[in-house]
């Protein structure tokens, strides 16, 4: 079982990806393939993306010696890190279009974040992203210097469950919701789900889905 600082080490490397996007509204389904990299970042790059942030307010909470996993002296427990990646990826669907985009990533769990109540979205979950209360389930605030569907920086949310292995992100889009689901199955294999909500009006539950994509990625060898 991988915990939290194993399951975002693992996410390191090259990988290769199969994906299926069905596109509910249409019924047309579509086939691509990624060629993806995955690069930690270092504590002042993740500081720089963090300054971008609304959670910049409370940054001098977030220490910068916390923004890397770590074990205590003492117990030898292992404490939760900020983990932060450098993306780039270059797509081809099969009808021959290509997408490419390089952006870098941070995850800051809740206890780094003081009254980190006040940035969570205020909008109703969709219920593919609710998942039970449980201790073993680490929440937290997923940033982005760049969103897959809307340009600029995006705050996200995400909660990583260590039983199953399973990170899952949830982004509110202006128009839309998605709900992204990652899960190792092996140690260079991961399982992909990706769920992308109608955003409704305010105060309404997302219920209509609109695309719903699977992805098998391998990790190939350095």
């Amino acid at each position: 079982m991988l915990d939290f600082n194993q399951f975002f080490q693992a996410c390191s490397g090259f990988w290769q990806i199969e994906r299926t996007y069905h596109d509910l509204q249409t019924g047309e389904i579509e086939r691509s393939y990624t060629e993806y990299q995955v690069d930690s970042l270092v504590v002042p790059e993740k500081q720089s993306l963090l300054s971008l942030s609304p959670l910049s307010t409370v940054a001098a909470d977030i220490d910068s010696h916390l923004l890397e996993p770590s074990s205590d002296p003492v117990t030898g427990v292992n404490r939760l890190g900020c983990p932060g990646f450098g993306i780039s990826f270059d797509t081809v669907s099969e009808k021959g279009e290509r997408v490419s985009m390089n952006l870098k990533a941070l995850f800051i769990p809740y206890e780094f974040v003081k009254n980190y109540e006040v940035f969570i979205p205020s909008e109703n979950f969709p219920i593919a992203a609710e998942l039970p209360a449980t201790e073993e389930a680490i929440r937290g605030f997923y940033l982005r210097d760049e969103g897959y569907s809307e340009s600029g920086l995006i705050q996200s949310s995400f909660t990583y469950l260590p039983s199953r292995q399973t990170l899952e992100m949830t982004t509110f889009y202006r128009r839309s919701i998605a709900v992204d689901q990652m899960r190792f199955v092996s140690p260079d294999l991961r399982l992909r789900t990706i769920i992308t909500y109608e955003k409704p009006p305010a105060g309404e539950v997302p219920e209509v889905i609109t695309l719903v994509g699977f992805g098998v990625e391998k990790r190939q060898p350095a």
